[in-house]
């Protein structure tokens, strides 16, 4: 049984990852935080008791859920209601805010020798995620699972509900499509 402290240290150490998921799914700040809030407080009423080891599947599960509950949400209420987008642009002050900014990205002990080299691995990084943001929702999924929270394929497989073969099909998808988009901006790794 996990002990409230290591529930704290898994929640404090996946938060930026579930974020930056979450913003990938539903393209919307506001909402991938909300999503992400309510998976963890889900992970930590329900499934607060288990093993810590089996916190990062079942948190993953939660999330993804998640995830997709808020397009079903998304779905009965745009049938209901005139998106207020269509209203009129800039509602609010703050279009120019980013959250995503505001997280640091680790290079675990690689500093940039020099400063262009730094700007080109962010350009990079910002090419690379604006291009996992436009993959098919099955394939982002997977591909994140898999490469980003670096679990296996049956653990992919068990978080999403479908069967290996699956996983590996949406993963050389994805990876397919990243690689020609890479391609066609000039950049090739």
């Amino acid at each position: 049984m996990a002990s409230a402290q290591e529930l704290d240290q898994f929640l404090a150490g996946v938060e930026k990852k579930a974020f930056k998921q979450a913003v990938y799914a539903v393209r919307d700040e506001a909402a991938a935080l909300d999503v992400v809030q309510d998976a963890m407080i889900s992970l930590a009423q329900k499934y607060g008791d288990r093993p810590a080891a089996e916190f990062p599947l079942i948190f993953t599960r939660i999330l993804q859920n998640r995830i997709h509950d808020w397009f079903r949400r998304q779905k009965v209420r745009s049938t209901y209601e005139t998106p207020f987008s269509a209203l009129g642009a800039g509602m609010d002050g703050e279009e120019d805010f980013d959250p995503l900014e505001l997280i640091e990205i680790r290079e675990e002990g690689q500093m940039p020798s020099d400063a262009s080299t730094a700007l080109a691995k962010r350009q990079l990084l910002a090419t690379l995620e604006q291009e996992i943001s436009k993959l098919p929702h099955r394939q982002r999924e997977a591909f994140l699972m898999r490469y980003w929270d670096e679990l296996s394929t049956s653990e992919t497989a068990l978080a999403m509900g479908c069967s290996e073969g699956s996983v590996k099909t949406h993963c050389s998808r994805a990876a397919h499509t990243l690689a020609a988009a890479l391609k066609a901006k000039g950049i090739v790794l």
